[in-house]
């Protein structure tokens, strides 16, 4: 029972992706004078001509939508002459007019700087992945023993400021922290922070010759991109945690000679860790699509930037390599998250 839901569940997930493979196809190549805004970023006539070469757009346009997908597909076609040819990584069978291969999804090339779009969004990716475990973990680590301790004191001083607190920080967006942490932190307290205003966690020494690793460059942006989920965690955790100390199973555990904190924990949190579970998944999935603008601000090379500027230059294959990266990136994230949420409570389990 549990294989055919998983086939289900994956069966939905794939004719998703495919709709979306579609939608990024018409919304970005397909629509009228596509043609144009893809290539009016170059002024002579032999480099339009390579861009619409290279991308199908002298083809009908359901030969161009079969392309796009022969391109995304692990298994493609191509003919034997084909330039794409030496960017593709896998197997292949050769015939005398095609290629036949196992491969992983072609993103196409840059305009701007002519690179596989596959090897700049995983480089980027990484940078994004870095800075979203970091906010993840300061609202994680922050979150629950706020949200444990606020619930524990429910209608003390504490517990008001914390929820209040929380409530600005979940009114609060990510782009506005990050402009307020930058300049504040990063320019204004800059004497006493020594925190850069800008950086990403790799950047070139003084000489121009190695990278080093800077983690200070992390801090600021990991904790503008950590605040929102970090309020929203202490109002889970709080709100979950009244519900529990409330029940019964904690009672009768105080009345068998456990202390307060030792009924908290070992008894009311596990049970309160379902909702917490969903959430952080969600969250990690949003982290991930939704820091752009946070990296923008403080130029932290990852997906959010390479993004943006890749709107900013019209350069549409990183564009819509982008967008469907990180669609891919969030449904599998999804699927975990129901996966965990189902294997922490046995009581959950498909139909």
């Amino acid at each position: 029972m549990i294989q055919k839901n998983i086939a289900r569940k994956m069966t939905f997930l794939l004719s998703v992706l495919m709709g979306l493979v579609m939608f990024i196809f018409f919304l970005f190549q397909a629509l009228p004078g596509a043609e144009e805004m893809l290539t009016t970023q170059r002024a002579d006539a032999k480099t339009k001509q390579a861009i619409v070469a290279e991308l199908g757009l002298d083809q009908p346009m359901y030969l161009q939508a079969l392309f796009y997908v022969n391109d995304l597909s692990p298994i493609s076609i191509y003919q034997s002459n084909s330039q794409k040819i030496p960017y593709l990584s896998g197997f292949s069978i050769k015939t005398a007019q095609y290629h036949y291969w196992l491969k992983f999804p072609y993103l196409r090339k840059s305009f701007q700087t002519k690179q596989p779009v596959g090897g700049m969004l995983f480089q980027a990716f990484i940078g994004t992945m870095v800075l979203a475990i970091a906010a993840m973990g300061i609202a994680l680590l922050l979150g629950i023993p706020l949200g444990v301790w606020a619930a524990m004191n429910q209608g003390k001083w504490n517990d008001n400021v914390i929820v209040s607190l929380s409530a600005v920080g979940i009114s609060m967006p990510s782009f506005f922290s990050a402009m307020l942490f930058s300049w504040l932190f990063g320019f204004v307290w800059h004497r006493y922070t020594g925190l850069p205003m800008t950086g990403s966690l790799w950047e070139i020494d003084e000489l121009g010759e190695n990278r080093q690793l800077v983690w200070s460059n992390m801090i600021l942006p990991a904790c503008a991109l950590g605040i929102r989920p970090l309020a929203v965690f202490i109002q889970l955790t709080r709100n979950t945690m009244v519900e529990m100390l409330a029940q019964d199973f904690v009672r009768t555990a105080r009345a068998k000679g456990l202390s307060r904190w030792q009924a908290t924990f070992k008894h009311a949190l596990p049970n309160a860790m379902n909702p917490l579970i969903t959430s952080v998944g969600g969250w990690f999935s949003s982290l991930l699509a939704g820091s752009f603008f946070t990296e923008y601000i403080f130029q932290w090379k990852g997906l959010g930037k390479i993004t943006i500027e890749a709107l900013q230059q019209s350069d549409f294959p990183v564009l819509m390599g982008a967008v469907l990266f990180t669609a891919c990136v969030f449904f599998i994230l999804h699927t975990i998250t129901e996966m965990l949420y189902v294997w922490i409570d046995p009581r959950v389990r498909y139909e």
